[in-house]
């Protein structure tokens, strides 16, 4: 029995989890009701009181902040102010950073402008069961012409048996895993491989919550038979029998695709007992996160799958040795295991989805060849609002470094950005331009960090809610202790949201010296 599911189905019974219906659980799970209750406390999904008619949250995040985050919110709140059917909150990044500022009206994704609507007719709030994943495009990372070729690829390795040579040819492409640590995706495959015998899970990272990062959002929504063929192709070459794809409970249009997608891949023989005529099997199954950022973190997340809270285990041991119920489990982010057909069909790992958002006039998803220079990037969408300069720029997301306009030409891959001081990342791209609060941004960061902070470990918990104090005092003298406390929290922390919390904030402070005697505006 999973703690969270079971949580989650009472929640969804009554609206809210009830003291007595915790105690029933507890005595019909013989979990008990102290651990009931630390599960519920830790994940933000689950709430124990009553909802209101309407619950409003607006993105306090980067992406959002740099739209007008704070002037939607400031609106919106002052429109629910002394309205009992309401529940107004700032929440952290949706994975919305196309439509900023984002909104979510009773869990609906919905553009700021769309909020006053709601609130003035409650019943035009549109269901969640009304939600409909987007109509799929053409992408060139899908090698199928048609749903008919689909799962080319997986019959291939079923006939053939060739497991170690499928490895090879990931290594020999140079596919790396594409949520943001960037480690050999062949590499990591032949070590859950090489395990001894026994049972043996695949897991599909599909927790994408860092500010700027939604790429993975439209994958399971346009591609999501790539995700499930990446997922059996790993099953097959590691000996895998069961998986699951953890997804992000903000994410309902993408986990209906997915569903849908499943369904019809057992119903094509691609899942089940016998995949595609290999003799092996492989279930998939979909598991919906109560929120919180850490949970992307792999071990983390492996926590929520035995039903726990989502704090991060020490490492070692790695999930590929000891992982999901102490066996050896393969975790992939979801454009990492959507890669996997193409790269096995081409050998090359030479496209790369990238979440752009931010100053340009058209934020969304653009797939490009590995090492396209930013400033192409932009130009693919739609160039830079208002025609300003490009001022700085996150090329992976909120745990990379910025770096100024001046380095737009820089090319947009692993090494390329390693040599500049900052990462590629999960290839969450975002653009700001001339004349904007760079200290600024490097807080609300930094504020991000310190939200969404587990607090199991103390260098992170104190470490982050320090530095937010340091950068509102500003000046000098408080600046300075930054790097210090980032060795610190480096050095300390037990996983990576600690040791790179103010990764954005010093890189500000290094490539542009103009801030290092300031304070923030906020």
């Amino acid at each position: 029995m999973n703690a969270i599911q079971e949580l989650y189905a009472l929640q969804e019974a009554r609206g809210h989890l009830r003291d007595e219906d915790l105690r029933a659980l507890s005595e019909r799970s013989r979990i008990p009701l102290y651990e009931l209750q630390a599960v519920a406390s830790f994940y933000p999904h689950f709430r124990r009181t009553p909802p209101p008619p309407i619950r409003v949250g607006v993105c306090r995040d980067l992406s959002c902040h740099q739209r007008g985050g704070p002037r939607a919110a400031d609106r919106i709140a002052s429109l629910c102010a002394g309205r009992e059917d309401v529940e107004f909150q700032e929440i952290s990044c949706p994975g919305l950073c196309d439509r900023a500022p984002a909104c979510l009206v009773n869990d609906v994704p919905a553009a700021s402008e769309q909020v006053e609507g709601y609130l003035a007719d409650p019943d035009s709030i549109p269901g969640l069961a009304g939600i409909a994943p987007a109509t799929p495009r053409r992408w060139e990372s899908d090698p199928y012409q048609t749903n008919d070729d689909r799962y080319g690829e997986l019959r291939l390795l079923a006939e053939s048996r060739e497991y170690d040579a499928a490895i090879a040819r990931l290594a020999g492409s140079g596919l790396r895993g594409m949520g943001g640590a960037g480690f050999p995706t062949g590499r990591k495959w032949e070590l859950v491989r090489k395990e001894p015998g026994g049972s043996k899970y695949v897991v599909c990272n599909a927790d994408e919550s860092e500010p700027g990062a939604f790429k993975d959002r439209v994958i399971l929504e346009e591609l999501p038979h790539l995700v499930i063929e990446g997922m059996a192709l790993a099953a097959l070459c590691v000996g895998a029998e069961r998986g699951w794809a953890y997804i992000r409970h903000e994410y309902e249009a993408p986990r209906v695709a997915l569903q849908r997608a499943i369904d019809d891949a057992y119903q094509r023989g691609v899942l089940g007992e016998n995949v595609c005529g290999s003799g092996r099997r492989f279930d998939l199954q979909i598991f919906v996160s109560p929120g919180g950022y850490i949970l992307g973190e792999e071990t983390a997340l492996l926590e929520a799958l035995e039903g726990r809270r989502g704090e991060p285990r020490n490492k070692p041991p790695f999930p590929g040795v000891v992982g999901l119920h102490g066996r050896p489990t393969l975790i992939n982010n979801v454009e990492t295991l959507a890669s996997v057909p193409r790269v096995l069909r081409t050998g090359s790992a030479d496209l790369k989805f990238f979440s752009v958002s931010g100053d340009v006039n058209q934020p969304g998803v653009v797939e490009a060849p590995l090492g396209i220079p930013l400033r192409e990037l932009v130009k693919r969408c739609g160039g830079m609002r208002g025609g300003v300069e490009i001022g700085a720029f996150l090329p992976g997301g909120a745990s990379s470094g910025f770096l100024p306009g001046d380095r737009a030409d820089v090319a947009m891959d692993w090494e390329s950005l390693r040599q500049a001081d900052t990462a590629l990342g999960a290839g969450a791209v975002v653009v700001i331009g001339a004349g904007a609060d760079l200290l600024d941004l490097g807080r609300n960061l930094t504020a991000f960090f310190r939200n969404e902070s587990c607090g199991k470990c103390v260098p992170c918990r104190i470490g982050t809610e320090k530095a937010v104090i340091l950068i509102d005092e500003g000046g000098e003298k408080s600046l300075a202790l930054l790097p210090e406390l980032d060795e610190a929290m480096r050095e300390t922390s037990i996983c990576g949201l600690g040791q790179i919390a103010l990764t954005p904030v010093l890189s500000i402070l290094k490539h542009f010296p103009s801030y290092r005697t300031k304070g923030t505006t906020s």
